[in-house]
């Protein structure tokens, strides 16, 4: 699935985090379509694309959305808009197609040392996750999602609005949670043994706000420990290429960063689309 609006170059290309889909994006993609070409696509395997089976390795998902961006005739190079998962993507198509690329923004990257140096019990939890079989949702479960879902999505066109809600309740959250099987091992290794990033201008936005998914996840002093570490790591990857800038939004949750902070999300589009033109 690939959806394209708005005219000129460089095009701005949303990389969706996992568990979410490019329509998650659709108000971005609108303002971003204001001043260049931006595209909203699913990776194989999620959202409206044809089914594959997860996970997938960077390397693969990098390759298919530069084969995807060339048949739709989207010309390159292209400003990668990638948010936690899809910043891992991003980097590797970037790792692998430097020409391709013209700038990078990083939405709250997965960074592959945060879970090697991250707090004993957050490392024991994830590894007890993983080995527990995925439990079918209870109608009531469903309904208390939905009632937390539907309030994120109310400004989205009707047309776009329950077909998305529906999504994430059946379908989303679960391609979510096999594309993070191999992050932590798989992906972190292709990104960790790969050649440095070109000198391509680059900011990392950092979300220390709060975010529902990670309260319920994490005690507040784990979680506290947790945003200590991926500061950190935000900003030595920003700082790993000369044009690199690390933002930090104190008010802005992991999940949906891109709504609770359009004017950041689109600032950084902007600043990095100017770079883009000198």
């Amino acid at each position: 699935m690939l959806h394209r609006s708005g005219h000129g170059g460089p095009a701005v290309v949303f990389l969706p985090g996992a568990g979410l889909v490019g329509l998650d994006y659709l108000n971005m993609h609108h303002r971003v379509a204001e001043l260049t070409t931006s595209v909203l696509y699913d990776r194989a395997g999620t959202g409206w694309s044809e089914a594959a089976e997860l996970p997938r390795t960077a390397t693969e998902v990098a390759d298919e959305l530069l084969e995807l961006l060339r048949a739709a005739e989207v010309p390159g190079p292209y400003l990668l808009v990638g948010h936690s998962l899809g910043g891992a993507y991003a980097r590797r198509l970037t790792q692998r197609y430097p020409e391709e690329v013209v700038g990078l923004l990083l939405l709250d990257p997965f960074h592959e040392d945060l879970h090697a140096r991250g707090p004993q019990e957050a490392r024991d939890k994830v590894k007890e996750m993983a080995s527990q079989q995925v439990p079918e949702l209870t109608e009531e479960q469903i309904q208390l999602s939905r009632s937390q879902i539907a309030p994120l999505f109310a400004s989205w066109p009707d047309s776009v609005r329950e077909p998305l809600i529906e999504h994430h309740l059946h379908s989303a959250w679960r391609a979510g949670l096999d594309e993070n099987k191999n992050i932590y091992d798989h992906v972190a290794d292709e990104l960790r043994h790969a050649p440095a990033l070109p000198d391509v201008p680059m900011i990392v936005l950092t979300a220390l706000g709060h975010d529902a998914t990670q309260a319920h996840l994490w005690p507040e002093p784990v979680l506290r420990e947790i945003h200590r570490i991926t500061h950190a790591l935000h900003a030595q990857l920003a700082a790993s290429v000369p044009r690199g800038e690390h933002r930090v939004l104190h008010d802005a949750g992991h999940g949906f960063l891109h709504e609770e902070r359009p004017d950041a999300v689109l600032q950084a589009i902007t600043d990095l689309l100017r770079q883009a033109d000198r």
